[in-house]
Order: structure tokens, then sequence, then C-alpha cells
């Protein structure tokens, strides 16, 4: 994603911004109706149309928490012990959480890859959350997440669609 594309992404963000806050808010309160599956489908569409090597925006601009677990996975990877990897690649941060230290991520490449990929941290592999219902209902993160990545954004804008009718 080039520099053009995620000030556009940030300004649609804005603008949809309360409409989508109230949207999830409602959403979120409404227990007769189930957006598990509609969820699941409108993430599947999403990842089939967007390619995130071709953005990684989430790399390069925020840092997803790190668990022990996910200390320990990576360090084994890197045949590094974890107080090492700990001390090279992660700080707690406000909340008393591990993050990355730098952004970008220490671990992204040139070309957008991983270079552990297959021991990423699972906020890493979870992101961003589009087929969960924690989207709905941590909507406050989810919009942070639209100004971020395009995937969420259309998530949002296809869940209002679908769902919005509905409420």
């Amino acid at each position: 994603m080039n520099s053009e594309e995620k000030e556009k992404l940030k300004q649609k963000a804005a603008q949809a911004e309360k409409e989508n806050k109230a949207f999830l808010k409602k959403l979120r309160r409404k227990k007769n109706l189930k957006p598990d599956r509609v969820l699941y489908e409108l993430h599947e569409e999403a990842f089939a149309f967007f390619d995130c090597l071709e953005c990684a925006n989430c790399c390069r601009s925020i840092s997803p928490i790190i668990y022990e677990k996910d200390i320990d996975r990576i360090s084994r990877h890197l045949k590094m012990s974890p107080s090492r990897v700990n001390e090279q690649h992660f700080q707690k941060d406000d909340e008393g959480d591990f993050v990355f230290k730098t952004t970008p991520c220490p671990f992204l490449m040139e070309d957008n890859y991983c270079s552990i990929y297959k021991v990423r941290p699972k906020s890493c592999r979870d992101y961003p959350h589009t087929n969960q219902i924690e989207f709905i209902r941590n909507y406050q993160v989810t919009i942070k997440n639209t100004y971020i990545c395009p995937i969420a954004f259309h998530v949002v804008e296809r869940l209002k669609e679908r769902l919005g009718p509905l409420l």
C-alpha cells in the first residue's frame, strides 16, 4: 500500500467513523442477531480480494500484543534464548503487555514478507480479527483498525450493507 492509498484509507475511515461506531455499538447490543456466519463470509470475501503482501500497513504502523508463548516459539525458531529475543525485539507498553520495540516490525522484510511467518505472534495470525465475533464486541479496536487495514474497513462497510437493514 503506497502512501497515497494509506491516506485515502485514513480519510474514508475518518469520514465513516461516527457511522461505523454507531452501527457496531447497535449491532453489539442486538442479542437475537448472530453475525458470526456473515462475518466469516465477509472475511473470506475480503481476503480473496485484498493481498496483505501488497499492503503490510499493519506491520509498518502498529505492534501486536506479544504473549510469552509467542516469545518462546520465536526464540526456538531463531535459536536464541527467550530472554535474548525479548531484550532485542520487545518491550512492555503502558498496559504491561509485550510489544515490538520498533515499527515497522523488526521481522518485516523489504518485500513485505515476514521472516518469522511460520512462528509469528498469535495477534499477527489473527489480525485484523474480521472472522471473530470480537471484531464487533471490541468495536473501539475495530474502528482503529479501519484506519490501518483495508480489509477491516471493507468488512465493516459490507457488514453495514448486509446487517444494517436488520437493525
